[in-house]
């Protein structure tokens, strides 16, 4: 399918032969047998709900480069992180973990204790990272959370784990982690928060992504950031009122796999 895009810049397309194509690809992603592959893999192991907040945001902050480093590197942290990673978030000593041993790639010992001392003061504030969220658009809800984490600390190299969408981040791997907590079709994604619809996520938006997204003519915008996720996830809302992120699937399996559409 090929769908050119006018000297405008705005991209004429087919919106029903992209929703067949992207329905199609992202059945065939959106299954369990996925999990296995992918970081979601460490919030399904558990069942208390700020045990899966925890392991997601630091699963999904590190969710870049190659995905079998990805996969070691975050079993890395958890053995760190022990049993009940909200348990210790609470109660280790946090101000231990110190140094520049690489845990993945750029994210060492130093920015662990960072994001947990953020979360042990957002829990002190909120039983659940959800109230970051609520009644909120996603992006000032990321902004929330960002600042939570980073009042904890004083200013450290760390922050820059945190996508910051006042910068025009397109903060792909938070919106990975709201996908995880909110999306709710019992596949793949948890849906453990049910104060927020998956109507109001937004795409994440990594080069995969961006790439098909373009060959089908959804976007016209060269970058990746804030901007283009709005363009995107307004597309893909035409195509999925409800849910318009089961589509994240489809279009990051496509990019990925290289599949030629």
């Amino acid at each position: 399918m090929t769908n050119k895009i006018p000297e405008d810049g705005r991209p004429t397309m087919n919106l029903q032969k992209v929703r067949t194509v992207l329905d199609e690809y992202s059945a065939k992603i959106n299954i369990p047998e996925f999990i296995d592959s992918d970081p979601v893999q460490f919030v399904h192991k558990y069942s208390l709900l700020q045990d899966i907040e925890v392991v997601g945001i630091l699963s999904a902050i590190n969710a870049w480069g190659r995905r079998e480093m990805i996969l070691r590197d975050i079993n890395k942290i958890l053995l760190i992180t022990g049993k009940s990673p909200y348990d210790f978030v609470m109660s280790a000593d946090l101000d231990a973990l110190s140094g520049t041993q690489s845990l993945h790639r750029t994210f060492n010992v130093s920015d662990l204790g960072y994001i947990c001392r953020g979360l042990k003061k957002l829990y002190a504030q909120y039983p659940s990272l959800e109230r970051c969220f609520e009644n909120k658009d996603m992006f000032e809800g990321i902004t929330v959370l960002r600042a939570g984490i980073m009042s904890a600390n004083a200013e450290h190299r760390s922050a820059k784990h945190l996508s910051n969408p006042d910068a025009n981040s397109a903060c792909k791997r938070l919106h990975l982690f709201l996908r995880w907590m909110v999306r709710n079709d019992g596949i793949v994604d948890l849906g453990v928060w049910r104060g927020i619809s998956p109507s109001a996520l937004y795409i994440p938006l990594d080069v995969h992504v961006g790439r098909v997204s373009r060959s089908l003519g959804l976007i016209s915008r060269k970058q990746n950031d804030r901007k283009t996720v709005h363009e995107l996830t307004d597309i893909l809302k035409q195509l999925n009122p409800q849910d318009p992120i089961i589509y994240d699937f489809g279009l990051f399996g496509i990019g990925e796999q290289k599949i030629n559409i």
